[in-house]
């Protein structure tokens, strides 16, 4: 199957979904949601000061064709009221408020680099919120280099700014010729939504998630043999803000875990191979 062939089953393309909010306990929470309106909805968790225009369009739209797929924005970003958390824990509890208050009942669940983070903390506290799980570009607690992504990321965000191009072109792919134009590639397919776009993560927010990414990478690990939901897990073979070493303990260590690398692919790999990575998601979440 290639994403030419897959089209959302609502007949919305995620260029064209609307930003809903949904209040939460006092605080609205923005979400765009498509594909069918019946069966267990997929659940899409985002990376360090992201708004749903930084989804990648292609997975999203892969992915609603046979799922109801519902992309969140964290509390503090985007058009989500309130104070970014500083801790990926509060994260978490944000996301089960929100999806219990959506009335969904049992979900699948999709994060990506500190939407892993949060997915597996959900996990733990909500084991009976999550049917299946799927952790791309992401890590454990604890895991190795996870409390450094501010010193690898400045000087390639600062380098972005130097040379007029979005850090991402840097920090999600690698510098060999296919990895330079899966990064335009990408970097293209987020610009497909002209309208009702999102304004971006404030500075502030954006610093505020950067410490509870730290924080997550210094604490203790964290108890994953307890985890018996099946588990997909992929990345490149060359990520440098979540280092892929990452990626194999976690495969190690949660029981009912498929690891998928991507040969020259980094942080972004799931977006340089993204039709691979649909194939592969929507064949684990119908299996």
């Amino acid at each position: 199957m290639t994403i030419s062939d897959t089209r959302p089953a609502s007949g919305t393309a995620f260029q064209n979904a609307a930003t809903r909010l949904l209040d939460v306990g006092g605080t609205a929470f923005a979400y765009r949601e498509l594909g069918p309106p019946t069966g267990v909805p997929l659940v899409m968790l985002n990376h360090w000061g992201a708004v749903p225009d930084n989804f990648d369009p292609r997975i999203v739209d892969g992915l609603a064709s046979r799922h109801r797929v519902i992309a969140i924005d964290y509390r503090g970003i985007g058009r989500s009221g309130g104070t970014a958390p500083l801790t990926v824990a509060e994260m978490a509890q944000d996301t089960i408020a929100l999806i219990r208050a959506m009335g969904v009942g049992r979900v699948d669940l999709l994060g990506f680099s500190l939407g892993g983070f949060v997915a597996q903390q959900v996990v733990l506290d909500a084991p009976d919120l999550v049917r299946r799980l799927i952790l791309t570009g992401t890590g454990p607690a604890g895991g190795r280099g996870i409390d450094r992504v501010g010193r690898v990321s400045g000087p390639l965000i600062a380098k972005g700014l130097l040379t007029r191009r979005d850090p991402k072109y840097y920090l999600f792919f690698t510098a060999s010729a296919r990895g330079r134009q899966a990064a335009n590639d990408f970097l293209h397919r987020l610009k497909e939504r002209t309208s009702d776009r999102d304004r971006p993560a404030s500075p502030g927010a954006f610093l505020q998630q950067l410490k509870a990414i730290t924080a997550w990478g210094r604490q203790a690990p964290q108890d994953l043999s307890g985890i018996r939901i099946p588990v997909l897990i992929a990345n490149g073979d060359s990520d440098i803000m979540v280092p892929t070493p990452n990626s194999a303990d976690l495969a190690h260590r949660i029981h009912n875990a498929t690891l998928v690398i991507y040969d020259d692919a980094g942080h972004g790999g799931i977006f340089q191979y993204h039709a691979e990575f649909v194939a592969e998601a929507l064949a684990f979440l119908s299996s």
